[in-house]
This record gives structure tokens, sequence and C-alpha cells, in this order.
């Protein structure tokens, strides 16, 4: 299988030598690095080329290395089922360049985006409708950036009444309680059955 890939890196990376795509191995799967500006060129032919055909967009996903100064990753997985093999394209960005949209190539990518988007604060130019497609309009950061805060001081919820999401204040419904956390089977006083036999 690994020499299959390799074949099938080394073809691609030849056609298109002059966006710089590298390749690797990764897993049983191969890898490609690409320069965003020709994203869609490279998923164009990664969809049209007879040795490629890797038709099925399975999905985009979002990175985030905060360390880095061009943080997010944006990963792109395809399938091609007559090839029988997977392909992982990756690129880099930051914060502020957006990359472009692979809706033109696959249309599927249009909700995958609008994903990364929200959760990320990742740019797509040219995409159709660019807005928060799991939080609410009015929320606040990108919850799977590794800087956003992991707990906060109010609570999000819909209210019924007023047909929109609401925040309010965090109140706990019970007072504080500390548990020991102890095993049944290490604190009880009796001894449980089958317990004997262990003697």
């Amino acid at each position: 299988m690994d020499e299959t890939l390799l074949d099938l890196g080394e073809h691609i990376a030849g056609r298109l030598a002059e966006w710089s795509v590298s390749t690797s191995i990764d897993h049983g799967e191969l890898n490609l690095t690409v320069d965003p500006e020709h994203i869609v060129q490279v998923l164009r032919f990664l969809r049209d080329d007879p040795s490629c055909r890797f038709a099925c967009f399975i999905d985009i996903s979002g990175v985030d290395y905060p360390a880095r100064e061009k943080r997010f990753d944006v990963v792109y997985h395809l399938l091609s089922p007559y090839q029988n093999s997977r392909v992982r394209v990756k690129v880099q960005t930051d914060e502020d360049t957006p990359v472009p949209s692979a809706v033109d190539v696959f249309p599927a990518a249009n909700w995958f985006e609008r994903e990364a988007f929200d959760l990320y604060g990742i740019l797509f130019s040219g995409h159709p409708d660019l807005r928060r497609i799991l939080t609410d309009y009015g929320f606040a950061g990108h919850p799977l950036r590794k800087d956003f805060p992991v707990t906060g001081h109010v609570e999000v919820r819909y209210d019924d009444e007023k047909k929109k999401v609401v925040y309010e204040p965090v109140k706990l419904v019970q007072e504080f309680r500390t548990f020991d956390y102890l095993s049944p089977w290490e604190g009880t006083d009796y001894v449980l059955p089958g317990d004997e036999k262990a003697k």
C-alpha cells in the first residue's frame, strides 16, 4: 500500500510542481502540504486527474497551534473510491488571512467552512454565506481555539418566552459539597458478598 501511495505522491508532486506541493505518508495516508492561494487548483486537480479521482469530499477541520505565526492548519480530507485511497491536504493560515473557499470545487465544503469559521475563526474568501453555524450569532469568541477560556461566569440557554438565546449569571442549585471519591469496595465497614473468599 505504501508503494502505491508513494507513486501517487510522486505523480501529484510532479504535476503540481509549480505550486510547491510537498508530500509525505503518515499512518498509511498520503499528506499534501499546499500554499493557501493554490488550494482550489490543487483540490480541482485531485478531483479531476484520472490517476487521482478523489471525488468524495469527507470534511474540513481546523487545528490550532497558538505559538506559531500562522497558528491554524486547515485540513481537507478526500477519498478516492476508484483508487481506494485517502488524501489529507493541509494549508496554514493566521487569524487575518483568508483561505480561498473550496465550495466551487466541492459544494459540500459549505457547512464545513462555516464550522471552521465559527469554532476557530478561520476566514474563507469567496464563501457564499460565511456566518456562524453552531454557536449563537452574538456569541463572543471561537470555542475550539486553545486560548478560549474553559470556564466562565455566565450560562447560555434558550429562553422560550423571549424566543432567543440569553446569557445569565451562573446559578448553583445546591450548596457546595465535598466528596471523598472512595470506591464502595474500599470504603465500606462491612464485608461485601464474595470478599470473604479473598482471605
